[in-house]
C-alpha cells in the first residue's frame, strides 16, 4: 500500500488536486453567498436583527478557509449505493445526488470525499462531506475482515496544505495482509508547534466508536498517556453538535478542564472543526461564588471534598426551619381568619418530607398557608378564586410566619458559619465527621463577613453545593469533563449538578491522579458525579508517546496503579530516549545543553521540573540566552521551548521533553504515591524524544 508520490505522469493525483481546487472555490462560493445576505427587511426588531447577524458571523467564520488545513484528508468508493441511513446524513447537507455516483465513483456505487466540513457546488451537490456524516463513517472503521461495502479508502498527504502524495487501500483484497498506512503514521508522529491540533484524519476505530456513541448516555474514558483520550472527548462534542445541533443549541454544551493552561492549549480544536459556541471552564470557574484566597492543608481539603460534606451542608441549610409556636391570623375586611399553629407545623413537616430545594419550599410554604385560608373561606360560603389565594400568600401576616418558621439562607454566609462556629459545625457533622476532621477544617482566623474571609478552593465548592441545596443549579445538554481523576467528590458533584438532565463525558487515567483525593475508581466517580449507570471504556494503545518511553514510564505503575492494564505504543519509531546522570554541579548546565539538543530538531521542546527548580532553570535559561515560554504561552516557529512546573503538566504535549531531577519532582509532594504519579505525568508529555537528567539518585520504582 505504498504512498503514491508527485510524478508528471501521476494523472490521478492531477485530478486529485483539482477536485482540491474545485472544492476551495466552492467553499469560497458559499462563504460569498453567506456574506451576501441582506436581513433589513426579514427581521421584526433590532433583538432578532442581532441574534441573526450573529448567527451570520458565526457562520462565515465555520466557512473560512484555513489554506494550512486541508479541506478533505480521504476518499471512500463504494461498492454499491449508499443505505438510506447512511444517504440521510449526506442528504441532509445537499448529497443526496452523491449516493448515485456522482464526482467519478463507481457505476454502481459513489465517491465520497471525507474532510473537517461539508462542501457543495452551486447546484448543491456535495464535493467534501463532513466526517461525522453516517456515510463517512467507514473512513475510520472499515477494514478487509469488515469492509462496509467500501471497495477503496484513500488518504492523503499534505505539506503545507499542497497535496503531495495518496495512499490506496483495496478493503475487496480479503487474501491481503492489513497494513499500517505510512500517511496515517506519518500525520501521527508529525511534529507539533502551537496548541493541540484536531485528529480528524487519524482517528482510529476504538476511538470512533466512543465518539459516535449515543447522547442519550454518559461515557467515561480511561485513557493511558498519549491514547488521545482528550481529542476524543473533544471530536464526541463536535459529533454530537452534528447530530444533536437543535436539542444543544437549547442546552448547551461545556467544556471542563483543570486550568487555564490547559484549556488555552485545546481551545483551537474545536473552531478547527466549525464549533465556535462551546464554553470552557475550569471547575474553579464553575464554583466562583467568591473570591479565592486562602489554601487548605491537603488534610483540610481531603474533609472539604469528601462527599460526607453534602449531608452536613444539608443539614446545616434546613437548620433554621422551626415550627410555629403561634396561630396565624389573617384579616381581609371585616373578617379574621384564623390557622391554627399544627396546622401549619404539619404543612412545614409535609414539606420537609418532600426534600425539595430549600428555596422552593419557601416560596411554596405561603401559597400552601393561603390555601388552608381558602378552605375556610370556602366553608363560610365564600368564593374565592386564584387571585385571592395570591393575595392572602402576600399578606403581611402570611409573610411575617413565612420568614420566622423558613428563613431565608445566604449559602455563602451558611458555610462561613460551619467553618467557623465550632458548635453549629458539631451539630450538623454528628455522626458523620469526627472530632480531628471537624477541627481540621475550621478557620484559624474566623473571618468578620463573606468579603473578608480568605476562602479557599475547596470552600468554594462547599458554597456551590449549599447554594444548589437552596436553588436548583441549570443543567446543560453535554459536559466533557478532563483529567476528571483529580477530582475530589464534592467536586464531582459540582460538576454533575451542570448535567443532571444532560449526558457527560468523563476522561481521564487513574496512574496519574496526583492529588490527595484523587479517586480510586471510576465507579465511585461516576456515583458522586450522578451518572453510576455510564459505560466505562479504556483506551491502552498509544499513538503519540514513543515505545521506549511509555514503557519506562510503566515501571512506575505497580507503585500507583496496580490495577490498570500496561499501555503499549502502536508507533513504529522507538523514539529518542536516553537517561543521563550527572554531577550536581553541572546539573544547571547540562539541563540548558539538552534544552539545545532538543531545539535542534523540528517541532516543539518542554523542559518539565518541579515547582521548586523553575526559579534556578529559568535563570540558566536566560543567562544561556534561550528564550522560553511558560505554559499556556502559544509555541511559534521562533519560540518553541516550554518551561513547565511540573504540577502544570498534565494534559499537555511537546514533541521533545527534557526532564529535570525525577527525584525532586516526587519529594515535592506530600506523599510517595502523589509523587510517583506526578513523575508518571512528566515522563509521558513526550511525543518524539524525552531526556531524563538527574543529578540525585532516581527513584527505585524505575532502576
Amino acid at each position: 500500500m505504498p504512498a503514491q508520490q508527485v510524478t508528471d505522469a501521476n494523472a490521478p493525483l492531477e485530478r486529485e488536486r483539482a477536485h482540491l481546487s474545485s472544492s476551495r472555490a466552492a467553499l469560497r462560493a458559499m462563504r460569498a453567498d453567506v456574506e451576501s445576505l441582506d436581513i433589513k427587511d426579514v427581521t421584526a426588531n433590532w433583538v432578532n436583527a442581532a441574534v441573526l447577524q450573529r448567527q451570520i458571523d458565526d457562520r462565515i467564520t465555520a466557512l473560512a478557509d484555513l489554506a494550512h488545513t486541508p479541506l478533505f484528508f480521504g476518499r471512500l468508493d463504494y461498492l454499491h449505493a449508499p443505505g438510506a441511513d447512511q444517504a440521510e446524513g449526506a442528504a441532509s447537507e445537499g448529497a443526496a445526488r452523491s449516493a448515485s455516483g456522482r464526482g467519478g465513483g463507481r457505476e454502481t456505487g459513489g465517491r465520497f470525499y471525507i474532510g473537517r466540513r461539508h462542501v457543495h457546488d452551486a447546484d448543491g451537490d456535495p464535493m467534501v462531506i463532513d466526517w461525522r456524516a453516517p456515510v463517512s463513517q467507514p473512513f475510520y472503521r472499515a477494514s478487509k475482515k469488515e469492509p462496509m461495502d467500501v471497495g477503496t479508502r484513500r488518504r492523503f498527504g499534505y505539506t503545507g496544505g499542497e497535496l503531495t502524495a495518496y495512499e490506496d487501500e483495496d478493503l475487496t483484497d480479503t487474501a491481503g495482509a492489513e497494513r499500517t498506512s505510512r500517511l496515517l503514521q506519518t500525520e501521527i508522529e508529525r511534529p507539533r508547534v502551537g496548541p493541540m491540533r484536531d485528529i480528524v484524519a487519524t482517528i482510529q476505530p476504538e476511538q470512533d466508536e466512543i465518539v459516535r456513541a449515543d447522547i442519550g448516555g454518559t461515557v467515561c474514558v480511561q485513557g493511558a498517556p498519549g491514547t488521545g483520550k482528550t481529542a476524543v472527548g473533544l471530536h464526541r462534542v463536535a459529533y454530537l453538535l452534528y447530530a444533536h445541533r437543535e436539542r444543544l443549541a437549547r442546552t448547551g454544551t461545556l467544556v471542563v478542564g483543570p486550568n487555564r493552561s490547559f484549556l488555552h492549549y485545546i481551545e483551537q480544536v474545536l473552531p478547527a472543526l466549525g464549533e465556535l459556541n462551546v464554553a470552557q471552564a475550569t471547575v474553579d470557574d464553575l464554583v466562583a461564588h467568591v473570591e479565592v484566597r486562602g489554601a487548605d492543608s491537603p488534610a483540610a481539603a481531603c474533609v472539604k471534598g469528601d462527599a460526607r460534606m453534602a449531608e452536613v451542608l444539608r443539614r446545616a441549610v434546613r437548620s433554621g426551619v422551626t415550627m410555629p409556636a403561634e396561630p396565624l391570623v389573617v384579616v381581609r375586611g371585616s373578617r379574621r381568619w384564623r390557622v391554627p399553629a399544627y396546622e401549619i407545623e404539619e404543612i412545614v413537616r409535609e414539606l420537609l418530607a418532600r426534600d425539595i430545594r430549600y428555596g422552593a419550599a419557601r416560596d411554596a410554604l405561603p401559597q400552601r398557608i393561603a390555601h388552608a385560608v381558602l378552605v375556610r373561606m370556602e366553608a363560610a360560603g365564600e368564593a374565592p378564586d386564584d387571585r385571592v389565594q395570591d393575595a392572602v400568600a402576600r399578606n403581611a401576616a402570611v409573610k411575617a410566619v413565612v420568614k420566622t418558621v423558613w428563613p431565608q439562607v445566604d449559602p455563602a454566609k451558611l458555610v462561613l458559619r460551619l467553618l467557623t462556629d465550632a458548635e453549629f459545625l458539631a451539630e450538623h457533622a454528628e455522626g458523620l465527621l469526627t472530632p480531628e476532621e471537624r477541627a481540621e477544617i475550621l478557620m484559624a482566623k474566623p473571618a468578620r463577613s463573606v468579603k473578608s474571609a480568605k476562602w479557599s478552593a475547596a470552600d468554594a465548592v462547599l458554597i456551590d453545593e449549599a447554594a444548589d441545596l437552596v436553588a436548583r443549579t441549570p443543567s446543560l445538554g453535554h459536559v466533557v469533563l478532563d483529567e476528571a481523576q483529580d477530582l475530589s467528590p464534592m467536586q464531582y458533584r459540582a460538576v454533575g449538578r451542570r448535567c443532571t438532565t444532560g449526558s457527560a463525558t468523563i476522561l481521564g487515567d487513574l496512574a496519574q491522579g496526583t492529588t490527595p483525593w484523587a479517586t480510586r475508581s471510576w465507579a465511585e466517580a461516576l456515583t458522586h458525579l450522578g451518572k453510576p449507570d455510564a459505560t466505562v471504556e479504556e483506551l491502552t494503545q498509544g499513538f503519540r508517546v514513543p515505545r521506549e518511553v511509555i514503557a519506562y514510564a510503566s515501571r512506575l505503575l505497580p507503585a500507583i496503579a496496580p490495577e490498570l492494564n500496561e499501555a503499549t505504543s502502536v508507533r513504529e519509531a522507538a523514539g529518542d530516549f536516553s537517561v543521563r546522570p550527572v554531577a550536581a554541579e553541572e546539573l544547571d548546565a547540562e539541563v540548558v545543553r539538552a534544552c539545545r539538543a532538543a531545539l535542534a530538531h523540528e517541532g516543539s521542546t518542554g523542559l518539565i521540573a518541579a515547582d521548586s527548580r523553575i526559579p534556578a532553570l529559568a535563570a540558566a535559561l536566560e543567562a544561556a540566552g534561550l528564550p522560553h515560554l511558560a505554559p499556556g504561552e502559544e509555541t511559534s516557529a521562533e519560540a518553541r521551548l516550554t518551561l513547565v512546573p511540573a504540577t502544570l503538566a498534565k494534559g499537555l504535549e511537546y514533541d521533545y521533553v527534557v526532564l529535570d531531577e525525577p527525584e525532586r519532582v516526587v519529594s515535592g509532594e506530600p506523599d510517595e504515591r502523589t509523587g510517583l504519579r506526578r513523575l508518571y505525568v512528566a515522563l509521558t508529555r513526550a511525543v518524539s524524544g524525552l531526556t531524563v537528567i538527574h543529578a540525585q539518585p532516581l527513584p527505585g520504582q524505575l532502576t
